[in-house]
């Protein structure tokens, strides 16, 4: 061996060695740099992020046992694997996976001991079944037989992703019941076989089933049974106890649903988005209640002692609810809300009491509602569920559901840009209410011509001792001009219904979903033409410009309309100017469609109120006051009134 042969053979050797110990350093880092991001996640309680970070740090050091440590930690939080006993080790399926770990199902000894006559169910292969139609995609999970993510194929998120209504491991749903052996049994930690060896169904042209069994020895099983048909939203849930009356407790007449729920953002606004979602249940037999919509509770929880129809997840525009052909018992739900920071809105929960009748074959009928908070969907479905679009109590829901949701619907059929859609509506709206609103005007006006002369009374009795004398004379002006003081505030009031009415419809209407106009790119969610690098408080960070023309109109609106008497007091005229700029803050977060409607609904006003100005003659106004002041003044019938029963108590009268 040569010495050229020897030195290329320890350069070789060194380029070895220092690969080796450059790629370990930079392995190195990258665990530390993952575990950092995986650690600030669990800290935070995104486990479902948490996990998967833990788990992508099993790369860089696959036998890590803090990595290991910790998956199992969260596998057991959320429900992945039954909780190890102490002396057995944990189950490491999911780590496997990424680790090329081979790892033979068995059933430990802890199993059967806590899972008794289900303890062959406590272990199997994680698989799914996809059951469809032309509407949704449901993935069915074998382990808790439920269904594992629900895809609304006729949707997208903002960001253009497909929208799932929920997706993952940490989906919570199955029956929690006591064995006659006094066993706890969560179906949804136990593993369910299919009875079909499908792994796809498709619902075209007639309705198709997913037939999933947990078996409990022979011929002893729970049977869960998903039916969907074609182009529809809503899926039968059949549960089946069969031959289950010596495994159940004797004494067992009801049995938990634990329903449990991650709602995902899907919309760019997230303060507006998380406004609407909510839980919403129906007593059986009567109203929908549910949590009130923008609550700012961190976590809210009630315990419904009465019987149920329904219980809903909603979001702004999407809902999963599970329904019942029979009632509920009861019930118990919760809301917490989850980091802002994370993809997810709130965490719902809910456990609802469920019938059981013990013997050979116990039934279960209830249905899942996977789909839009469309109003005209959800009326086809029945059982109230359009109810969980909340357009107002009392009148201003019955304004939203038999006026504006019916016109709006009919200019649907013949105009397809919703932008054209709420202007024409505006400009109906203002037709119908043009003689409320020029009867306020015509008032208004009026009060404005006779705001010299009141500022004269306000004069002659500067003392606070003589209020009284002044509001008499001011009355007595008002009349003898024929002008009514609250004939301008009436007809305002009338109109607020109307106003109520459209900010409860437009934040809930899908139609507006993800529909262009203008710059706006959602006019379901709010139009930013600058995107700010920071956050104001109250404003958000971002600048709407559909919301700064509707308070540039409303202001100008304000200033040629004017000031009428009792309106030019300093503190007033700043309450009155701070309302609109209160109302930008508010506002700049809403949807842009009721921002947009604002906008029009100032400017047509402006328009009518230019229009009936030319309808008011001033002078004729001062001149009819003059002829009046040569009048006497007729006394009304309650004046007289007033002046005969004092007469009988021997008061007399004053002199005027």
């Amino acid at each position: 061996m040569d010495r050229n042969t020897i030195t290329g053979i320890i350069l070789i050797f060194a380029i070895f060695i220092g690969f080796s110990v450059y790629n370990n350093r930079s392995h190195n880092k990258s665990f530390e740099k993952v575990i950092k991001v995986a650690d600030s996640l669990y800290a935070r309680g995104e486990m479902e992020n948490a996990r998967a970070e833990y788990i992508n740090a099993l790369r860089f050091k696959a036998n890590s046992p803090e990595a290991i440590a910790r998956v199992n930690e969260i596998n057991q939080l959320l429900g992945f694997v039954p909780p190890a006993q102490p002396g057995e080790t944990p189950v490491k399926e999911v780590v496997a996976e990424k680790t090329q770990e081979k790892i033979e199902p068995e059933i430990p000894s802890a199993a059967i001991n806590q899972y008794g006559a289900f303890s062959e169910a406590a272990t199997g292969d994680n698989d799914f079944i996809t059951l469809e139609n032309s509407k949704i995609e449901l993935k069915i999970s074998l382990r808790g037989g439920r269904v594992y993510s629900a895809r609304l194929k006729e949707y997208t998120t903002y960001n253009s992703l497909p929208l799932y209504l929920f997706s993952g491991d940490s989906t919570v749903f199955g029956f929690n019941f006591f064995t006659a052996d006094n066993r706890a049994i969560q179906t949804n930690n136990l593993y369910f076989t299919p009875v079909a060896e499908r792994k796809r169904y498709v619902a075209e042209r007639e309705p198709q089933s997913v037939v999933l069994r947990l078996k409990a020895g022979e011929d002893r099983y729970i049977e869960y049974k998903y039916t969907l048909a074609p182009d529809r939203y809503m899926v039968d849930f059949d549960v089946t106890f069969r031959s289950m009356e010596s495994i159940v407790a004797p004494n067992l007449n009801s049995m938990t649903l634990d329903w449990r729920m991650y709602i995902p953002q899907q919309e760019k606004g997230r303060q507006n988005e998380d406004n609407y979602t909510t839980i919403q249940y129906k007593y059986f037999q009567d109203e929908v209640d549910g949590f009130r919509l923008r609550s700012n509770k961190e976590t809210e929880k009630t315990d419904i002692t009465t019987k149920l129809s329904w219980v809903a997840f909603q979001g702004q525009f999407f809902s999963t609810v599970l329904i019942t052909n029979d009632f509920f018992l009861n019930g118990l739900v919760s809301s917490t809300k989850t980091p802002a920071s994370g993809k997810y809105l709130r965490y719902f929960t809910s456990e609802v009491g469920v019938p059981f009748t013990p013997g050979t074959s116990s039934a279960i009928s209830m249905m899942l509602y996977y789909g839009p908070n469309h109003i005209t969907t959800l009326r086809k479905e029945g059982f109230d569920l359009e109810k969980l679009v909340f357009l107002g109590r009392n009148i201003i829901g019955w304004i939203n559901r038999f006026t504006i949701i019916p016109v709006f619907n009919w200019l649907n059929n013949y105009i397809s840009n919703y932008g054209i859609i709420i202007l024409i509506l505006t400009i109906l709206i203002k037709i119908v209410l043009f003689p409320l609103t020029f009867k306020s005007f015509q008032s208004q006006a009026k009060m404005k011509v006779l705001k010299p002369l009141v500022d004269e009374l306000g004069k002659k009795f500067p003392k606070k001792e003589d209020a009284m004398k002044k509001q008499q004379a001011t009355m007595d002006l008002y009349k003898r001009a024929g002008v009514n003081p609250m004939g301008g505030c009436l007809p305002m009031l009338l109109q607020m219904p109307i106003l109520f009415a459209m900010f409860r419809f437009f934040p809930v209407s899908i139609e507006l979903r993800q529909e262009q106009f203008l710059w706006a790119t959602d006019l379901s969610t709010y139009d930013s033409i600058l995107d700010l690098p920071f956050t104001i408080p109250m404003y958000g960070d971002h600048v709407s410009l559909f919301t700064l023309l509707m308070t540039a109109s409303t202001l100008l609106t304000m200033k040629m309309t004017g000031s009428s008497p009792g309106q030019d007091q300093p503190g007033m005229k700043v309450m009155m100017y701070m309302m609109p700029v209160m109302f930008m803050l508010i506002l700049n977060n809403f949807s842009a469609g009721l921002t947009y409607y604002y906008f029009l609904a100032n400017i047509l006003t402006f328009a009518q109120n230019y229009i009936s100005g030319k309808f008011i003659d001033e002078k004729a106004v001062l001149a009819r006051l003059e002829e009046n002041r040569k009048k006497p003044v007729q006394k009304s019938k309650w004046q007289q009134r007033l002046e005969t029963a004092a007469r009988q108590r021997g008061v007399k009268p004053p002199k005027k």
